[in-house]
């Protein structure tokens, strides 16, 4: 499989009240297609600000990020808008959607940016709110569904415009397990059939459970690191993850 993400050397720092905070300390990360990646780590170890840099939302301090072999540094104001746009899906544990919107044009205004004709929008919005279980809700407002439901559609619109990586910023953090469970399952379903690539940022190591590869990242910096395929015993691999963030 071919990279689709790399980091080298990546730092970024953050001015708070005339103090210089280190969010990210010098990551070296490789992600290859098809591949769903957990980044594991407490609040405030960098793991938003990691996945902003990833998703050219943000630049680093030094480093450079690459995507498909491309430095993001190397890109002006509009291509990396039109990268996030057409290659760069987002899931945030807030879910983003817009409040005057029905749950169809919530996922169908992504696409608006695309040149996509307008039948094909309509094909590919029903098509995926099918997938995730709304088919029978795209006329209702945001504030007449559930948590779990409002994250289903942040899934379904992160997935409009075909990204080839999917960024999933703690996105069962406001939901309860059974739901929160779903939403993992889907983020799955998305690397085995669609062959996309995931990278989600969670604090939740039952949530990681569900990657093919989970990364600790504790001050800054990938304290570990652990390949869940074909592992027989993930319980017990997860739970020396754990140690390594506690430390």
């Amino acid at each position: 499989m071919n990279m689709i993400v790399e980091t080298k050397n990546v730092t970024k720092t953050f001015g708070m009240n005339g103090i210089a905070v280190e969010a990210v300390r010098g990551i070296d990360l490789q992600v290859r297609e098809g591949e769903f990646v957990a980044i594991v780590g407490p609040s405030g170890s960098g793991k938003s600000s990691l996945l902003h840099l990833i998703g050219a939302m943000d630049h680093p301090t030094s480093g450079e990020v690459f995507f498909r072999e491309r430095p993001l540094s190397r890109m002006n104001d509009g291509a990396r808008t039109d990268l996030r746009a057409r290659e760069i899906g987002f899931i945030f544990q807030t879910f983003n959607l817009l409040p005057m919107l029905n749950v169809f044009e919530n996922v169908e205004v992504v696409m608006r940016f695309g040149g996509l004709a307008k039948r094909e929008r309509i094909q590919r919005t029903e098509s995926l709110l099918k997938t995730v279980g709304l088919a029978e809700r795209m006329r209702h407002l945001p504030n007449r569904l559930s948590g779990g439901e409002r994250q289903r559609v942040a899934v379904a619109r992160a997935l409009a415009n075909q990204p080839a990586l999917v960024l999933a910023d703690e996105p069962t953090g406001n939901l309860d397990s059974t739901t929160g469970t779903g939403i993992l399952e889907l983020l799955r379903e998305i690397c085995n059939s669609r062959k996309q690539t995931v990278i989600m940022v969670t604090h939740d190591f039952r949530a990681a459970s569900y990657a093919d590869r989970v990364l600790v990242l504790r001050d800054g910096r990938i304290r570990g690191e652990a390949g869940l395929k074909g592992v027989t015993d993930t319980h017990k691999t997860l739970n020396q993850l754990l140690e390594l963030e506690l430390e």
